[in-house]
């Protein structure tokens, strides 16, 4: 592939919003370079509103932000005007995406789903420049289903997704995931379960990239009731949204000695770390989620968010639960 110094991209990644999406099209991203391609030349176009817009920076790549967010479902009068400035701003992306493909002339568009991926894959397809589309869940998204009306050519992570001529891939997993699940099973460095005060047990819990309040909060009292439990660890990562309400909550406990060690953070910065670490961790069952337990042999207990479009985190947490690696 050619750099992107003289205006030519390999290869455009379009998507995002959040982790499901972000984090799988950053491990292609890194293993095209790892093969040999040039990092100049994939390039990502996504959201200012999704978490693309931090994490694609960080891991050393360049990226195009569009105005664009999810369509609200709700016919509630607020939900319709915003799902009308939705639509206008998704027309918008699309002309800019036309604009910049032109310019960048890549061999292939990459789709990870997502309102993000819209406005790329749109306009790929009126440029006829061929879409490659990832679908991480086992109940495909609206904007992979357009795009294979489209046209696109599709991989998905679980058998059984519904999207006509896929080929099934598996979900890609970040590297440092899959470096600290061979460490662990060598018996390397890294902290093994049973890592807690005083070698005690650990549990991980989290919601996705950005938070579940219900668990937040479950998490939360559970901490306070298990004050006395000195030998056990509880790694509680809030998410974005819910954090500072959850550092109240906890300032709220009656006075006494915390013999529980509960380290609450916002963000996870060693995922690999804690699945080796924790015991067991309860989580939603999104679907990087879902590969990284998969990848990490980590035990699990995953509660699906209630009302996930077509129900897919119910989906993806089954297809764990059913080969043994978690209860549902």
């Amino acid at each position: 592939m050619s750099g992107a110094a003289g205006g030519r991209v390999g290869v455009v990644v379009t998507g995002g919003g959040t982790g499901g999406h972000v984090y799988p099209a950053i491990a292609v991203a890194d293993e095209l370079v790892r093969r040999g391609h040039d990092r100049a030349a994939v390039r990502f176009l996504g959201s200012a509103r999704g978490m693309e817009a931090r994490a694609v920076p960080a891991a050393g790549y360049a990226i195009e932000l569009l105005p664009g967010r999810g369509f609200r479902r709700s016919v509630a009068p607020g939900a319709i005007v915003q799902n009308l400035q939705t639509a206008w701003d998704t027309v918008v992306a699309a002309v800019r995406a036309v604009l910049l493909l032109r310019r960048w002339r890549p061999a292939v568009v990459f789709g990870v789903g997502g309102y993000a991926a819209a406005p790329g894959v749109i306009a790929a397809r009126l440029l006829r420049i061929p879409v490659v589309v990832h679908e991480q869940n086992a109940a495909p998204g609206v904007v992979n289903r357009l795009a294979v009306r489209l046209g696109a050519r599709a991989a998905v992570s679980l058998p059984g997704t519904a999207l006509p001529g896929a080929v099934l891939t598996g979900n890609p997993v970040r590297a440092a995931i899959v470096e600290g699940a061979a460490r662990s099973d060598a018996g390397g460095p890294g902290a093994p379960p049973g890592g807690g005060a005083g070698g005690g047990p650990v549990v991980g819990v989290f919601g996705g990239s950005l938070g579940a309040r219900r668990i937040n909060d479950a998490t939360v009292d559970l901490a306070r009731r298990w004050r006395d439990r000195g030998q056990c660890t509880i790694r509680h990562v809030t998410g974005s949204r819910d954090y500072q309400r959850c550092v109240d909550e906890w300032s709220k406990r009656p006075a006494g000695v915390d013999a529980l060690r509960y380290e609450m953070v916002e963000f996870e910065d060693d995922m690999a770390g804690l699945y080796a670490r924790a015991d067991v961790v309860v989580t939603r069952a999104g679907a990087v989620t879902v590969a990284e337990l998969a990848v990490s042999g980590t035990p699990a207990v995953v509660v699906p968010l209630p009302g996930a479009p077509s129900d897919h985190q119910t989906a993806n947490g089954r297809a764990l639960a059913t080969a043994g690696a978690a209860v549902l």
